[in-house]
């Protein structure tokens, strides 16, 4: 009877977020109108390749490579046309055509219907993306089974809130704190509840994941200030605020950045502390919420030296090249973590790390109220 009544509502979750994140999908962003209303976007296939006008310094190349082009789809598939690549000398940026390479395009048409201009703009990845999408949801799936899929739709929902609500409203001037703080909550409802059920112990992870967050984003918000740190480190700041939206705040986007990026850490250690508690009191009732709690706390203390380690990598692993410069000019370990871009990376390590610490005691408080007592029994643990 418990069985079937589970499934039921995990089907009642499935369908439900998969409505959600399909509507997401086709909500408008309000930027659509940013695209060239005259421009054609396909895919070709490079047919030949010119180099002549490529000037080499050193390792820098710079010049115009001279690209044929046969289109693969779109209103002109079949049709062939000459390309024009940029190579600004710029490595991180910069991209070299070879034949049978796969090019995304951006062809510039005239009124008449005639191709004004070709822009080889990248080399096409979104076949291999899907792919490696496909790859990881069956995987997923196969070795999850059901909780596989409600993690998998959790994180098509994720991905989905991200770029139709948040990237939207930031660009538009919404608080950068506030909005991420409702949409970490909405994400973690939908994660947490999605693959625990609603239940105490999915209330219990939920409650204490929401209250790291909460503390990491105190911690941001404060240090950021602090350490002077400003949001133009981020990538494309800048461009963002030369293309016209010099509006926004850069350093309130940087704090938001810096909790959101650690959410998932902590969603995660919420999860692990709640099911173990929630374990321990169905296999021991009488348990008394002392007793609930130290066990909520003993298995946050097993958990959060390696997540902590796992914030810390996952964070240098982006910024190793940085390091390696500045060890390579032979920079004193002092003053490189007193350069803003070391700086920045080290807040956002330390304050996500805290919100790890500390959402192991919530949890297991929180777990100690609502998962021990006779009102708890009577509810049902996973009812």
């Amino acid at each position: 009877m418990y069985s079937l009544s589970k499934k039921k509502r995990d089907w009642f979750l499935i369908v439900i977020f998969s409505i959600l994140a399909a509507a997401l999908y086709y909500v408008p962003t309000g930027f659509e109108k940013n695209k060239d209303s005259d421009a054609v976007r396909c895919t070709a296939e490079v047919i030949a390749v010119d180099n002549e006008n490529i000037q080499e310094l050193g390792m820098i190349r710079t010049g115009e490579q001279s690209v044929g082009l046969r289109i693969l789809d779109g209103p002109y598939e079949g049709q062939e046309f000459n390309g024009h690549n940029q190579l600004l000398g710029q490595m991180d940026r910069d991209k070299e055509f070879r034949v049978g390479d796969t090019a995304y395009v951006i062809l510039t048409v005239g009124e008449d219907g005639k191709v004004i201009y070709v822009n080889p703009q990248a080399h096409y990845r979104l076949g291999l993306e899907l792919l490696l999408l496909g790859l990881f949801a069956g995987l997923l799936m196969l070795f999850g089974g059901m909780t596989g899929v409600k993690a998998l739709l959790s994180f098509i929902f994720t991905g989905m809130t991200i770029w139709k609500i948040l990237v939207p409203l930031l660009l538009k001037g919404a608080d950068p704190v506030w909005l991420a703080l409702g949409v970490v909550a909405l994400l973690s409802a939908v994660i947490i509840f999605m693959v625990a059920g609603i239940n105490r112990t999915g209330l219990t992870a939920f409650i204490g994941a929401f209250l790291g967050v909460i503390s990491s984003c105190a911690l941001a918000a404060y240090f950021t200030n602090k350490f002077h740190v400003h949001g133009a480190v981020m990538p494309f700041a800048e461009t963002l605020l030369y293309a016209g939206y010099g509006h926004l705040d850069l350093t309130r986007i940087f704090m938001a950045g810096v909790f959101l990026a650690s959410s998932g850490a902590v969603m995660d250690l919420a999860m692990d502390v709640a099911a173990a508690m929630g374990e321990v009191v169905s296999k021991k009732p009488g348990i008394s919420r002392v007793e609930a709690v130290w066990s909520g706390i003993r298995v946050g203390r097993a958990v959060v030296g390696t997540m902590t380690t796992t914030l810390l990598l996952a964070y240098s692993g982006g910024y190793v090249t940085l390091l390696m410069a500045f060890m390579a000019q032979g920079i004193p370990l002092d003053s490189t973590f007193n350069f803003i871009y070391v700086a920045a990376e080290v807040l956002k390590t330390l304050v996500g790390s805290f919100g790890l610490v500390t959402v192991a005691p919530f949890t297991a408080i929180i777990g100690g109220v609502l998962l021990v007592g006779k009102d708890a029994h009577r509810g049902g643990l996973n009812h």
